[in-house]
């Protein structure tokens, strides 16, 4: 009976190891009073946009962007304004009183004023400058937005392969016991020696600790995903285990190309080429006269009413018009235009080393996407391998041709090689969630 017993475990502990425990469903501590909520990866990036403050500053500054667009196009239209005076002079026997300046003790003002600069090179280019501001900012929180997205992927399936090591070592911990049931029992028949018994127990002390570091390595992956997705880091969650080998790898050039066409990096950096050219025209346009005209429709009199005494006509209308001409400023128009060329110079090596880096994040990305997918293959054949290791040691054992050290090395060799296998998808996931942020399709 007890040889029945020992094979029945013997078997038990074979066939656990022929294949990893499918991970269970997600440990998520559940609030008081609350469930925990579902999210998958989209889901997550999209919690994740609501709670990061470098997304939301890059939101608000292209927001003041558009904003100093549109004042900038404004500011070339003619402008309304309603003019609303009095003015008291103190009498002193003349018909103007103490300020000869005013034509009358009491005068009233009530016009209408339309102001219009007809020719300004500087106000145009300032709107061309505020327009390449605006497409520059959006850019840039476009680059916000991607470099959100390349942290939750990360964080989310760091995540993931935490809570597949925890039920790993759940499953080591699993065949440990096993183990330590079959020794402790061959060694009551007299079948083993006492020293089997203290490596099984050595064995199922380790995987006991080993269970107990994945999961604190899982409260913390949990943590470290939160603090992105949620006000609380305490809210309850649970994430989608969608770890697998995923899609084949494009070509490198067909990536490079999409790469090119959608990346935020370059768009910010022209937009900021062509702001600085209109900095340029700026600074320039304080070389050149400014024509300003202003017309006044309304009254502007001794006595507020349309007529006057004698009934003389106090509503009428006026046009001024000027003309600026820039003389000398001791050479402050000069130095800004050499500033803004320094600027251009500045944004046209940044357009260089934009592009630049682009292309070696793209190879960078693509070389270990590449590494990650040739190794899959080999990582789920070490798994196998080790799993069939430790049931043929386990065996051999149960025949006296092995030893119980045989038997804790083939277990420890099978739960690195699970740790591996999923390690090694999230690297391969991790790196094309990478390519697919960097092409603009995620």
């Amino acid at each position: 009976m007890r040889h029945k017993t020992l094979i029945a475990a013997a078997v038990a502990l074979t066939l656990s190891a022929q294949e990893p425990a499918p991970p269970g469903p997600p440990s998520a501590p559940v609030a008081a009073g609350g469930q925990p909520i579902a999210l998958d990866l989209a889901g997550a990036i999209e919690r994740a946009r609501k709670y990061s403050q470098q997304y939301l500053q890059a939101y608000i500054a292209a927001g003041l962007a558009r904003e100093d667009r549109v004042q900038a196009k404004a500011a070339l239209f003619p402008t309304l304004n309603l003019l609303n005076q009095y003015i008291y002079t103190q009498p002193n026997g003349t018909p103007s009183g103490v300020f000869v300046a005013n034509d009358g003790v009491h005068v009233y003002s009530e016009q209408a004023m339309v102001h219009a600069e007809l020719f300004s090179l500087a106000k145009r280019a300032e709107y061309q400058r505020t327009l390449a501001a605006e497409s520059a900012a959006r850019a840039r929180q476009e680059i916000a937005a991607r470099g959100l997205i390349a942290t939750v992927v990360q964080n989310y399936y760091a995540l993931v392969a935490a809570e597949r090591h925890e039920t790993n070592a759940g499953s080591s911990l699993k065949e440990a016991r096993v183990f330590f049931d079959i020794t402790s029992k061959q060694e009551r028949g007299g079948e083993v020696a006492r020293a089997d018994v203290i490596k099984a127990e050595l064995q199922l002390q380790q995987r006991e600790r080993d269970l107990a570091e994945a999961q604190t390595a899982v409260l913390k992956a949990r943590i470290a995903l939160a603090v992105m997705l949620f006000p609380d880091p305490a809210q309850p969650y649970a994430i989608t285990d969608d770890l697998s080998p995923g899609p084949t790898l494009a070509p490198l050039a067909e990536l490079g190309a999409l790469a090119t066409g959608n990346s935020p990096d370059i768009r910010a950096a022209e937009a900021g080429l062509r702001q600085s050219d209109a900095a340029i025209r700026v600074a320039r346009g304080a070389y050149y006269p400014s024509l300003v005209i202003d017309y006044f429709y309304g009254i502007n009199a001794n006595v507020f009413d349309v007529r006057g005494p004698e009934g003389r006509q106090n509503l009428g209308s006026a046009v001024q018009g000027s003309i600026a001409v820039p003389i000398w400023n001791w050479g402050a128009t000069r130095s800004k235009v050499r500033q803004a060329q320094l600027q251009k110079q500045q944004a046209a090596y940044d357009l260089t080393f934009a592009q630049r880096g682009l292309q070696s994040a793209l190879a960078t990305l693509y070389l270990e996407a590449q590494a990650a997918k040739s190794q899959l293959e080999s990582l789920r054949s070490s798994l196998d391998l080790a799993a069939e290791s430790l049931r043929l040691t386990v065996l051999r054992y149960q025949a006296g041709e092995a030893t119980a050290l045989e038997v804790a090395d083939a277990q420890s060799t099978l739960a690195q090689a699970r740790n591996a296998r999923d390690d090694g998808l999230a690297r391969y996931r991790v790196a094309l969630a990478g390519l697919q942020t960097l092409t603009g399709r995620f």
